[in-house]
């Protein structure tokens, strides 16, 4: 074996200094690709891929850029057609990449391979069809019958043991009848109190059914029999139309339900109709005390509409002819819950009369959600005409139609007491799906189209045997 000078073998300084200069290799290397890694990072490419959802919906002839970074491969060919953007095109400005363009109804796997071989990405895309309805504005009137009667309250009768009716149920049968209205009721208990036999309820407590029997009690002042129970079977009111389907007739409406005053409890729908409305006056809106729209009835034998459902997104029903009104008199499409951006929309509303005016607004913020709920975005009034007539947003402006980019996007639903000009919208896609327009799984659709229409009802106080408000509710005792 060759020695140095120094004493050290040839062959161990050369292996001592070849793994000196490996690991300084592999440090450098490790840096550059650390390096490489954060600057790629950086790119809106990369930021595109991070941010590619494992679920896509696509409208049948709307169309999506994304980011080329693998090798795509759709599972059926027959629902999305793939296209390459091979460079910057002239006078556009598209990067390289690929176009994912429906072919037809359905749902279909988008899987990335890098370099055609290694699986790295997997997302769901559903085909949507097309949805276009007119954009309303209107202020219509609302009336509203209940199925059944319900308990608003109770009064104490000697003698009466009608402890197992409780505030907020229903009353659907009384002997075997079903209750249509208020003097129905009446009549059956005079007519079991003439007999001497007992009241025999079928009720409904939290959509729950329930029996109960009591004998009623004879109001020796009045002549009558009662059974200690406060009842009503509908309500009054106004607000406004959000959309309508003119192919099949349908509207919808409110935002969020219709329900009783005292008790909470949603309306039941047993019947109702839409009529026009007239707003006469504005109670302008101010921080802790909300505004309010007053209107009146008017041509209330020309029926607008009927209502069918009332939803925790409002009220749906089948309308013959959409009220008139100037502009936005055509279709716009509406946009999914994951297509509303923040930044500058409008709403549709009347203020005065029945003048549909188009007002600014800015979305502040969106909520993500992939379950329906009623605040699914923040709004904030910036119209100075809105504002300086109503202060903000105030009741009776419920369901007015938000419009982005030429989409119908939601609707009105609420005003923060704090602060009027701000407030939440409800997510369009939500109400189409209580209209049965949408189903509820991702992806599929229902066959009939409807619109949606928002109302808004108010609460109503009596006073010297007038409505202070524009919601009249229909109570009687028993």
């Amino acid at each position: 074996m060759l020695m140095g000078t120094d004493g050290e073998s040839i062959d161990g300084k050369c292996v001592g200094e070849w793994c000196r200069l490996n690991h300084m290799c592999k440090k450098r290397v490790g840096f550059l690709l650390v390096l490489l890694i954060g600057l790629l990072s950086l790119t809106s490419p990369f930021k595109q891929w991070l941010s590619l959802p494992s679920e896509m919906r696509l409208m049948q002839k709307a169309s999506i850029h994304l980011p080329f970074l693998a090798e795509p491969a759709v599972a059926n060919p027959q629902i999305v057609d793939l296209g390459m953007i091979p460079h910057r095109m002239k006078n556009s400005s598209m990067q390289r990449g690929m176009v994912i363009a429906p072919r037809s109804i359905g749902n279909t796997r988008l899987i990335f391979k890098l370099f055609g071989l290694v699986p790295i990405k997997q997302c769901s895309i559903s085909v949507m069809p097309d949805i276009h309805v007119i954009p309303g504005g209107q202020s219509i009137g609302v009336k509203l019958k209940s199925a059944g009667v319900l308990v608003v309250g109770k009064y104490p009768l000697p003698q009466l043991e009608n402890d197992q009716v409780r505030v907020g149920d229903y009353i659907i049968r009384m002997n075997g009848k079903e209750i249509r209205h208020l003097q129905q009721l009446g009549q059956l208990i005079e007519e079991a109190g003439k007999k001497g036999n007992p009241i025999q309820i079928e009720g409904l407590r939290e959509g729950k059914p329930y029996h109960c029997s009591f004998h009623p009690y004879f109001d020796q002042q009045e002549k009558i029999y009662r059974i200690g129970l406060y009842v009503r079977d509908s309500a009054a009111g106004v607000g406004t139309l959000t959309f309508f389907d003119p192919h099949r007739k349908k509207y919808g409406a409110l935002g969020h339900m219709i329900t009783d005053v005292d008790t909470g409890q949603s309306l039941r729908v047993g019947e109702g109709r839409v009529v026009r409305s007239n707003v006469t006056s504005i109670r302008k809106g101010a921080s802790g005390e909300p505004g309010e729209k007053r209107a009146i009835f008017f041509d209330e034998e020309h029926v607008l509409g009927n209502i069918t459902r009332n939803t925790p997104f409002g009220v749906f029903g089948n309308m013959e002819k959409m009220p008139t009104k100037k502009g936005y008199n055509h279709p716009l499409p509406i946009a999914l819950a994951e297509q509303v951006k923040e930044g500058s929309a409008k709403i549709l509303t009347v203020v005065e009369g029945q003048r549909v005016e188009e007002y600014k607004i800015q979305i502040m913020h969106v909520m993500k959600q992939k379950f329906p709920a009623t605040k699914g975005m923040i709004i904030k009034v910036t119209d100075p005409r809105l504002i300086r007539k109503t202060g903000g947003i105030v009741q009776g402006m419920s369901g007015s139609p938000i419009i982005q980019n030429g989409k119908l996007v939601g609707a009105v639903t609420h005003v923060l007491v704090n602060d009027p000009t701000s407030g939440y919208g409800t997510f369009i896609e939500w109400m189409l799906q209580d209209a049965g327009i949408i189903k509820k799984t991702i992806g599929s659709f229902g066959e009939p189209l409807v619109f949606s229409l928002l109302l808004h009802l108010k609460i109503a106080q009596k006073s010297a045997g007038k409505y202070k408000s524009c919601v009249e509710w229909n109570e009687n005792r028993f």
